[in-house]
């Protein structure tokens, strides 16, 4: 059922092109009395087919059409099919040469494309499995040197240095099962065979879901909201999204040193609904922004987080979720310090 579908769009557009063209074409004769101009708009036409269809299927049987139309319709004497008239097959000969080296030519350019989106994604995957190998080394050299110190030392050790060295094993799971909700959410968006659904979703009621369960990670930091008073719905998977949200904002909390201002943006820009989350914390440094959604930070010299390194996967999963919707996702410092994450998504589904 699935294939005849897309089939079915498949014809529509050609068969459309067609339908005008032969329209344009007995406007021309109608009312000009000329059939000069009639073999050039089906060339026009089948150009407009080859570049836009897949395969020479589709073009060939275009250009088929547009000679069968032209000779039989738009040719003296009229409702005859006479290939005979030089005009004729030189049309004939023109489509088809134009058919198969427009349609060549898209092929290779779409398999290029094809070709570069896969190298983008095994680049993405390297960088992710780099970041990964550093990433939860860390955390679980930390909770493995926090349980032998508490096994070791048990007896030697006081109430307040017990609960601390738990405190930073608590913290640290914590984080990374936060990374592999991440890992889950990009590896779904990565299955070409999982498609992203999308439903319409009230944004306030999502932020107030996103806020609940931020607030229970960080209790003691404040988010503020700026949005109008109209009511706001964007289709989306309510779910990634509410994960991007709580990436960006657990990014500010943890890179932002010196932050006292948490803030969420929400305001319609056409047919976009544009969302950011601005900190007045320390700000990136200008070196990491081109890599920050790269899922992979520089970890010499100065880092993007000015407190721990972190988050190049959570970053570049929210890249991830945001183009898998067909928006688009930028970082960029803001003139009196902090930095701003801004992403849309399409209010059409």
């Amino acid at each position: 059922m699935e294939y005849l579908k897309k089939c079915a769009r498949n014809l529509l557009l050609p068969v459309f092109i067609l339908a005008v063209s032969f329209g344009i074409s007995l406007v021309i004769q109608t009312i000009f009395h000329t059939d000069t101009l009639i073999p050039t708009i089906f060339v026009l036409a089948v150009f407009l087919i080859a570049m836009t269809a897949e395969g020479y299927v589709l073009p060939i049987i275009a250009s088929l059409f547009s000679v069968l139309a032209v000779t039989f319709a738009f040719t003296f004497p009229y409702f005859t099919f006479n290939f005979s008239v030089p005009e004729s097959i030189f049309s004939a000969v023109i489509m088809l040469i134009i058919t198969i080296l427009t349609s060549t030519l898209t092929t290779k350019v779409k398999k290029e494309k094809k070709i570069r989106a896969e190298s983008e994604k095994e680049r993405m995957r390297a960088n992710l499995l780099r970041a990964v190998s550093h990433d939860l080394r860390t955390p679980l050299t930390t909770i493995y040197g926090a349980s032998s110190a508490l096994m070791e030392n048990y007896d030697d050790l006081s109430r307040d240095q017990q609960k601390e060295l738990l405190k930073e094993m608590k913290e640290d799971s914590e984080w990374l099962i936060r990374m592999v909700e991440n890992l889950l959410s990009i590896t779904k968006i990565g299955d070409e065979n999982v498609k992203i659904v999308k439903m319409p979703t009230v944004i306030e009621e999502l932020l107030d879901t996103v806020l609940v369960k931020f607030s229970k990670r960080y209790p003691e930091t404040e988010v503020a909201i700026e949005m109008s008073e109209e009511f706001i719905t964007v289709p989306m998977d309510a779910m990634l999204i509410e994960q991007v949200f709580l990436n960006l904002l657990e990014n500010a909390v943890q890179h932002a040193q010196g932050m006292t201002e948490l803030l969420i943006r929400v305001k319609l820009e056409g047919e976009k609904a544009v969302f950011s989350i601005a900190d007045n914390g320390c700000g990136i440094p200008k070196e990491q922004i081109n890599d920050l959604f790269t899922g992979y930070l520089d970890r010499k010299g100065t880092r993007a987080d000015c407190k721990k390194s972190n988050m190049g996967i959570g970053l570049s999963v929210c890249a991830a979720i945001v183009k898998a919707h067909g928006g688009s996702i930028t970082a960029a410092n803001r003139e009196n310090g902090g930095a701003e994450f801004r992403f849309d998504l399409s209010m059409e589904g």
